[in-house]
């Protein structure tokens, strides 16, 4: 008798339901992704306990007809794709037709849906087989409850996470559908709670402040680009906020949340030199392309993909942050802190504790007044009347739930005024079921910069203000001002930038110029690395360097390029060696960025060293005119502001 047989339907769903169905966050992802594939506008989920106990997905869409109901959720069943040709122009999330049948199969399933035309059809389900049919209300749309997930196969609910971690993933995918799409309005509650909730009016930055907060928000710039193949945009935060996790860069690919990693460090290429070592920006990236160029078929959960012409698109990526960032004056302003605030993880999905406020005093009750989706829109437009100039204040690492309207520098008339009317009324944010106070003071707009010589200002934007120094404190820091306020500039982070980008410049120049060694380098590899060296010897030689075999397994180098560091020779040979051997090609341009700031790092002045008054006259008008003068080439800050308000604030001479 043979020993391979043919798995009986029901167990073979619980097996696609491995695949499919990982944790509850995963039924979310599934039934929401239903939902916007039928055309919803209305996104409602409810869930208890983490997702174990309940999930509810209820939608405005178009509906199941009666007679599609049951098959729905048999396998491989969709009305997505008829044909294989179908498979390499896909635009809906779902394809496969399993989400259904292998949620069944593990789950007890109530469907309730109708088309709006006669009535609905009304399905109960346990283990992926239909106990009950009948008929409900025609309203049109679809809502389905998941009870009892994981009910018949204890192994894998015996694996699953705690309450709060599973409500956690749940939140995080549905900030990630939100920000997909930000045309749909999406309400997700928690026991009854409400966790998010969007308005569906298709402005992506108010979708991030429903998820980061206000002022994360109104820090994020708008970026677009577009080339034969690809169009790109979305909102990039500056880098006064960064997180420590890459999982806060959203990659969506025709409104489909992928992970990519060319395409992840192509937006962190874009950050160059700006974001701290370790740090990551908050960014959101809409790609839109031919459906022809990706193929969404290759991950069981479709959270990774092939492109074609991906070095393209990664190059417009790359070139389009770079220039958003080289708009904006990115010095960072100083805000004063009535109280301590408490630390926090880089993102809370939920927190069931008492918010501490910054600058606020406690409100009665009946003072306060909920701000509507329409007045959060206006509060955050006036924001887009000054992009470009000073931004507002802002902490390095902003409370997750912080949601307020908050005024910045340079404020053009209307906008003061549209503000000074929001704090009158005593306008406060909801924002996770917490309630943010009005500021006590409206704060007043800055005066506008005195003029400066044209010939020293970059012809689309004053990036960099004239400052007149002060002083210097502890041999480190330079203290300036100007009609503005008060600047403080890190010494050594300012001349780092300054020589960074004169290094950067010599470096280049050097192109085709060899040095002999006077004493000839010798390297050791495996047999698959000394096969593939062989293989690309013509490429090395091209870039300097002429590997002369050298025994078994060995080689010998005898001359390298003359922008080679003294001393670390042969360290860059073996870093240009595991590119290659990592890669297939080996990127100069990163070798030489790397050599720029190693050396504008050595041969900057250091903390501890007083300076001549004509000396830090003479840095401050070198960093004026540098490029990109707000970070130094490791992305700290060289320039911080307080700005005269919140000097007169720390004397009360304000309250």
């Amino acid at each position: 008798m043979g020993k391979i047989i043919k798995l009986d339907e029901p167990l073979a769903n619980k097996i696609a339901a491995g695949e499919v169905v990982e944790r509850p966050a995963s039924i979310v992802k599934e039934l929401v992704e239903n939902s916007l594939d039928a055309g919803a506008t209305k996104v409602q989920v409810d869930v208890e306990e983490g997702g174990l106990s309940k999930i509810k997905i209820t939608d405005n869409g178009h509906g199941i007809a009666p007679e599609d109901c049951r098959i729905a959720f048999e396998r491989h069943a969709t009305s997505k794709i008829s044909e294989e040709s179908d498979l390499f122009h896909i635009r809906t999330l779902g394809f496969r037709g399993e989400a259904l049948p292998s949620i069944a199969s593990v789950s007890h399933v109530e469907l309730k849906t109708g088309t709006g035309d006669g009535p609905g059809s009304h399905l109960i389900l346990q283990g992926g087989h239909v106990i009950q049919q009948g008929h409900t209300d025609s309203r049109r749309g679809t809502e389905i409850t998941v009870r009892n997930l994981f009910y018949n196969t204890p192994a894998r609910l015996k694996h699953l996470k705690t309450i709060h971690t599973e409500l956690g993933n749940i939140t995080d995918t549905m900030n990630k559908l939100a920000l997909a799409h930000p045309d749909v309005r999406f309400h997700l509650t928690h026991n009854h709670k409400t966790l998010l909730n969007t308005n569906g009016k298709s402005d992506l930055r108010q979708v991030i402040a429903a998820i980061y907060g206000m002022q994360t928000a109104k820090l994020s710039l708008p970026f677009s680009g577009e080339s034969l193949d690809f169009k790109i945009y979305g909102r990039i935060v500056k880098p006064e906020i960064t997180r420590a996790g890459r999982q806060y860069v959203y990659i969506l690919i025709n409104s489909r949340y992928i992970k990519n990693y060319p395409i992840f460090n192509a937006i962190i290429n874009g950050c160059h030199t700006l974001l701290p070592i370790g740090r990551y920006p908050i960014a959101v990236i809409h790609i839109e392309m031919d459906p022809t160029l990706i193929d969404v078929n290759v991950h069981p959960a479709k959270l990774e993909a092939r492109i074609s012409k991906e070095k393209e698109l990664c190059g417009l990526i790359e070139k389009t942050i770079k220039e958003t960032f080289h708009k904006e004056r990115l010095i960072p302003a100083v805000k004063k802190t009535d109280k301590p605030e408490r630390l926090k993880s880089d993102q809370q999905m939920f927190d069931f504790s008492e918010p501490l406020f910054s600058q606020r005093q406690p409100a009665k009750d009946s003072e306060l007044k909920t701000v509507s989706h329409d007045q959060q829109t206006d509060a955050l437009n006036a924001t887009d009347n000054h992009a470009g100039e000073e931004s507002g204040s802002a902490h390095y690492e902003e409370p997750r739930h912080t949601q307020e309207v908050i005024r910045e520098p340079g404020h053009h008339p209307e906008t003061a005024e549209t503000e000074k009317l929001s704090l009158n009324n005593e306008i406060t944010v909801h924002h996770n079921d917490q309630v943010i106070p009005p500021a006590d003071e409206p704060e007043p707009a800055a005066p506008e910069e005195a003029t400066q010589d044209p010939a020293l200002v970059s012809p689309n934007k004053k990036r960099m203000p004239k400052l007149y120094p002060i002083g210097q404190m502890h041999g480190t820091y330079i203290f300036a001002q100007n009609e503005d306020g008060l600047y403080i500039i890190d010494q050594h982070a300012a001349q780092e930038r300054i020589k960074y980008e004169f290094f950067r410049e010599k470096v280049a120049q050097t192109e085709h110029e060899v040095q002999e060694c006077l004493v000839p380098i010798t390297f050791e590899f495996t047999a698959k690395e000394y096969a593939i060296i062989e293989e690309y010897h013509d490429y090395l030689k091209k870039l300097g360097l002429d590997f002369e075999p050298f025994g078994q397994h060995s080689f010998i180098v005898r001359s390298h390029p003359t922008w080679f560091p003294k001393g670390k020779e042969k360290e860059t040979i073996e870093d240009i060696v595991q590119q290659l051997l990592e890669n297939n090609h080996v990127s100069i341009k990163k070798l030489r960025e790397k050599l720029a700031i190693m050396m504008s790092c050595k041969k900057s002045i250091k903390a501890n060293q007083y300076l001549r008054d004509d000396e830090i006259e003479a840095l401050l008008e070198q960093l004026r005119l540098a490029e990109d003068p707000f970070t130094c080439p490791h992305g700290r800050p060289v320039i911080v502001h307080f700005s005269s308000y919140e000097m007169e604030k720390l004397f009360k001479r304000v309250m």
